[in-house]
Parts: structure tokens; C-alpha cells; sequence
């Protein structure tokens, strides 16, 4: 039910028009890592973003730099599965972005970009603006996501509230 319910939340996120770059894709993908068992932590949101740009349309070589690295954002979460607290899902937050942002920016300056060490820096200098909402958006949705889901988990469990650290 979980892995649907990221797929769905996932795509119409994608498709609904929003600020560039802030969106909770790679939120649901750090928290698939931490939260869905078996292969579905890197399953789950690569289908999330096959089937949106099924949608939204292919584009191009850099669509699998973004793939892998949403692949990486759940391995992240899935190294931190056990270490569930505010503070890890934080950090972990901030390193998926930094990651998606290292990634995926790489990947522009392979295909958009003169292949030099100024090309590399003007590719990732031109992205900064970008990674501003990423970070904000991956670090906000992802806190909130996890305090809604463990509040949840702990409602029907009938226990305590989320551990802050």
C-alpha cells in the first residue's frame, strides 16, 4: 500500500505544475529506502519516475543521471533505515540533494556543456539557484513525511510519538 501510495503522490507531483526543483520526488525516494522492504526501496521510485516521464515526456541522456540518482537517494535511506530519527533523516536529506544535485548536473555538463574544466564549473555554477529549492524541498517534504508516517505508525501501534534524535 505504501509503495503505491509514493508512486501515486510521486507522479502527480511530477505532473502538477510547481516552482522548478521544488517538489518531493527525492523525498519519497530517501524515504522508500527507509521504509519499504525487499527490492522495493530502489524499485519503488525508479517506476515513480519511468512512469511520470511516460507522462511528462523523455529528455534526452541526463534522464538517466536523474534515474541513478534517485536510485542513490533510496540507498541512502535504505543505509539509514535503521537510524530512524529527525536528525538522520536531516542529514540524510541534505546528502540526497547534494547528491542528486552532483549527479544530474554532471550529466548536463556530458551532454549540454563544453567538455572542459570551465564548462564543468560554468554547468554547476548556472545550477546553484536550483539546488536551493532542491535542498529546501527535499529537507522540508522529507521531515514532514516522516513525522506524518511515524506518527501514524505509532497511532495504530499505540505507542509513543517520533524519537527527535
Amino acid at each position: 500500500m505504501l509503495a503505491l501510495i509514493i508512486i501515486t503522490f510521486g507522479i502527480l507531483s511530477r505532473i502538477i505544475v510547481h516552482t522548478p526543483n521544488f517538489s518531493p520526488v527525492l523525498s519519497l525516494a530517501f524515504l522508500s529506502g527507509m521504509y519499504l522492504k525487499g527490492r522495493q526501496p530502489v524499485l519503488v521510485p525508479l517506476a515513480l519516475m519511468v512512469l511520470s516521464d511516460l507522462i511528462t515526456g523523455f529528455y534526452g541522456a541526463e534522464m538517466f543521471f536523474v534515474w541513478g540518482s534517485i536510485v542513490l537517494t533510496s540507498l541512502i535511506g535504505l543505509s539509514l533505515k535503521e537510524k530512524k530519527n529527525f536528525g538522520t533523516v536531516f542529514t540524510g536529506s541534505i546528502l540526497s540533494a547534494a547528491v542528486f544535485f552532483l549527479i544530474t548536473n554532471f550529466g548536463s555538463w556530458l551532454t549540454l556543456y563544453p567538455h572542459s574544466m570551465a564548462g564543468l564549473g560554468q554547468c554547476y555554477f548556472l545550477a546553484i539557484p536550483f539546488f536551493r529549492s532542491t535542498l529546501v524541498s527535499t529537507i522540508a517534504y522529507s521531515l514532514v513525511f516522516y513525522a506524518a508516517y511515524e506518527w501514524i505508525l505509532k497511532r495504530s501501534q499505540g505507542t509513543a510519538l517520533v524519537r527527535f534524535v
